[in-house]
C-alpha cells in the first residue's frame, strides 16, 4: 500500500529551506527507522518513491525451501504466488502495509525524522553562511545581553559582540544593523553561531565594493585600510588604469560616493589617499591633511623614517591624540617620527643616516653599487667605464663626467646626493689641519739610502705589513686596501750619542 507524500514534501520545501533530495531522504530514514522498530534491526527494508508523491515500503526476503526466519525468509510455495517464475535462492519484494505499525513504532519514526530534520537543517545553515563570511549581511535588533546584541537574520540569529561594535552607534529594537559576517562556527552545545562585526576593516572594504564600481571591477584596487572604529579609516588605492583618477572614483561627483559611507559609519572619518610604490611619497601621502615638505630614510632595513614638517603643521601631522600618525604608520608599515624643521635641523641627520647604512652593510661603503637607492641604471654605465669605487668617481674632472654621454646631469647630481649622505670623504689637506691642531708634527719623509738618487729612492719604496690582517702596506696609504682598517705613520728620531 503505497503513502501519499506529496504535501509533506511541499510544506517540508516551502517552510524548512530544504532541497527536494534531501527531504526524500528524511522520509526514507523515518520509514526505515519504524520497520526496524517493528521487524527488528534488520537491513532488508527498502523505500521506493513514486513520482515524488507517493511512497511504498518493502521487505526483502530470501526464498527458501524451509523458512527459519520469517522477517527475512520466505518459503518457495508463498513465493510462487507472488510471482510465479521465483526460484529458490532468489529475493523478492514483499509490501509492508503502513497499517500493521503500531502507535509507538509510529512516534519512534518520527522523533528520527525530526533529528533528521534538525542536523540537515543544521549542516545546510552552516553551510550557506559559512560562504557568506567576508560579506555585507542585513539584519534587525532583538535584544541585548552582557553587551553582545542578537540580531534576526531571517533563518538564523547573528551575534554582534561588544568588540565589534563601534563606539559612536546605539541600537534600539527592531533597528536595521548591517554587518559583515566575520566569523560562522558549528557548536555541539550552542548550534550555529554567526558572528558578526562593524568594527573589521573588511567591513568598510566590503561597503566600498558595492559603492565603489570601480572597485568592484578591479578597476580601482585597495592596497591597505587601517582603521580606529568610530573615529577615523585611512585607505590607500592605486589604479590598474592609467586615465582613472583612483581617489576620485571613491571620492566621487562632489564626494556623493564617500558620503554615504561616511553615513554608514555613523560619521566616521574616512580618508582615502593614492598608494605610492616609493616610501617616501606614500609617507608623505599618509600623513596628509597636513603638508610634509620632506621624508628622510633614517633605516630602511627597520623601516624608521623621518618626516619634516613646518611649525605650523606639525600638529596636523600629529593628529589628535597621535591618531594620525598612528594610523600613518600602519598604513605605510614604517615607524614615522615627525618633527619640525628646527627640531630637524638640531639632528645631525646625515650622522643618523650613515649609522644605519653602516648597520646594514656592516662595513664603511666603498663601492657606488652599496648606497642605498643607488639607480642601478647609473651604476652599470659606470662599470661599463671601469668606475666602480666611490673614490674614482670623485676623482674624475668634469671633462671626464662629461664624456660619458649615457649620463643625464640629474643622474649625476643624484648620485652625488647620495655620496654626500652616506659616505664621510676626508680630504688630505684636511687630514694633516687635524694633526696640526692636534698638536703633532707632520711625519719626515724617509731618507733615500746612501749611494743612490732621489729617484731610486721613490721607485724604491719601503713595504710595510698591516698590523690587522698583514697586507703588504705603503707610506703613501692611510687605509688597509684589503681591511679597510686606518692607517698612520710615525717615526722615532734617533737619539745623537
Amino acid at each position: 500500500m503505497a503513502i501519499d507524500v506529496s504535501d509533506a514534501i511541499q510544506q517540508l520545501i516551502q517552510d524548512r529551506g530544504m532541497s527536494r533530495e534531501l527531504v526524500l531522504q528524511t522520509i526514507e530514514k523515518t520509514l526505515v527507522a519504524a520497520y526496524r522498530r517493528r521487524f527488528g534491526n534488520l537491513e532488508n527494508v527498502v523505500v521506493r518513491f513514486k513520482n515524488d508523491q507517493e511512497v511504498s515500503i518493502y521487505a526483502k526476503k530470501k526464498i527458501v525451501d524451509r523458512m527459519y526466519n520469517k522477517y527475512s525468509e520466505i518459503e518457495v510455495e508463498d513465493a510462487l504466488e507472488l510471482n510465479s517464475e521465483a526460484e529458490i535462492g532468489d529475493e523478492i519484494l514483499i509490501e509492508i502495509d503502513p497499517k500493521e505499525f503500531t502507535r509507538g513504532e509510529v512516534q519512534s519514526a518520527k522523533q528520527t525524522a525530526r533529528q533528521s530534520l534538525r542536523e540537515i537543517q543544521k549542516d545546510t545553515l552552516y553551510a550557506e553562511y559559512k560562504e557568506k563570511i567576508g560579506e555585507i549581511i542585513i539584519g534587525y535588533y532583538q535584544r541585548e545581553r552582557n553587551g553582545m546584541i542578537y540580531v534576526d537574520l531571517g533563518k538564523i540569529e547573528g551575534i554582534l559582540p561588544k568588540k565589534f561594535q563601534s563606539p559612536r552607534e546605539v541600537y534600539h529594537l527592531n533597528d536595521r544593523i548591517k554587518a559583515l559576517v566575520a566569523e560562522v562556527k558549528n557548536e555541539k552545545a550552542a548550534g550555529i553561531e554567526v558572528i558578526l562585526s562593524r568594527t573589521h576593516t573588511d567591513f568598510v572594504r566590503a561597503i566600498f565594493e558595492v559603492e565603489v564600481p570601480e572597485i568592484y571591477d578591479k578597476t580601482v584596487e585597495i592596497h591597505k585600510i587601517v582603521r580606529e572604529p568610530g573615529y577615523r579609516t585611512n585607505m590607500a588605492v592605486n589604479s590598474n588604469q592609467k586615465d582613472v583618477d583612483p581617489v576620485g572614483a571613491c571620492v566621487g561627483l562632489k564626494g556623493v560616493r564617500i558620503q554615504t559611507i561616511i553615513k554608514e559609519l555613523e560619521g566616521e572619518k574616512i580618508d582615502v589617499l593614492k598608494y605610492e610604490p616609493d616610501p617616501r611619497k606614500f609617507i608623505m601621502n599618509a600623513l596628509s591633511p597636513a603638508e610634509v615638505r620632506d621624508v628622510i630614510i633614517m633605516n630602511e632595513a627597520k623601516h624608521q623614517a623621518l618626516a619634516v614638517v613646518n611649525e605650523s603643521q606639525l600638529s596636523l601631522a600629529i593628529g589628535k591624540q597621535g591618531l594620525n600618525v598612528k594610523l600613518a604608520n600602519r598604513l605605510v608599515d614604517w615607524n614615522i617620527d615627525v618633527k619640525t624643521d628646527e627640531q630637524a635641523a638640531r639632528m645631525d641627520i646625515r650622522t643618523e643616516s650613515r649609522r644605519a647604512v653602516s648597520e646594514l652593510f656592516g662595513d664603511e661603503i666603498s663601492r657606488i653599487s652599496e648606497l642605498p637607492g643607488v639607480d642601478k641604471k647609473v651604476v652599470s654605465l659606470l662599470l661599463e667605464h671601469k668606475i666602480d669605487y666611490i673614490e674614482d668617481f670623485i676623482s674624475l674632472s668634469q671633462e671626464e663626467l662629461g664624456a660619458i654621454d649615457a649620463l643625464t646631469p640629474e643622474q649625476l647630481d643624484s648620485l652625488r646626493k647620495l655620496i654626500d649622505e652616506y659616505v664621510e670623504i676626508i680630504e688630505e689637506a684636511e687630514e694633516e689641519e687635524e694633526a696640526e691642531e692636534a698638536g703633532a708634527a707632520p711625519a719626515p719623509a724617509a731618507p733615500a739610502p746612501a749611494g743612490s738618487g732621489a729617484d731610486e729612492a721613490e721607485e724604491e719604496e719601503e713595504e710595510y705589513e698591516c698590523p690587522e690582517c698583514g697586507a703588504k702596506i705603503f707610506l703613501d696609504m692611510n687605509k688597509c686596501l684589503a681591511c679597510g682598517i686606518g692607517l698612520s705613520f710615525e717615526y722615532e728620531e734617533e737619539e745623537e750619542e
